[in-house]
């Protein structure tokens, strides 16, 4: 069964210390009280790109849900609408990124 996965990509920000500050008192809390229908949630801090140079994002969350219907329902209601404007308020860098995905899983 495919899953899907909201994928939130905030660029590097002009204010680090603040967004950082930001981003664990007030949006990871937001995100994981209010982001119904949620079965994880993944915080990647982006340290380069490969080859060293600076990387265009800062940070990446994933928020896993067990079907798109109900991510796009999340997505749709008041708890979704909040968190997405928050992380837009937060970014201060320009505006995050939001992507879509369908999740395969493959286990080896």
């Amino acid at each position: 069964m495919k899953t899907a996965k909201l994928i939130v990509m905030y660029p590097t920000p002009t204010d680090l210390k603040t967004f950082e500050r930001r981003y664990a008192d007030e949006h990871v809390p937001m995100a994981v009280e209010k982001l119904a229908g949620k079965t994880r949630f993944v915080a990647s801090l982006i340290l380069s790109n490969v080859d060293k140079s600076a990387a265009q994002f800062h940070r990446i969350a994933e928020v896993y849900f067990p079907s798109l219907a109900e991510l796009k329902a999340c997505l749709n209601s008041p708890g979704g609408q909040e968190t997405a404007q928050h992380a837009v308020e937060i970014s201060s860098g320009g505006e995050p990124l939001f992507l879509i995905s369908e999740v395969e899983t493959f286990d080896f």
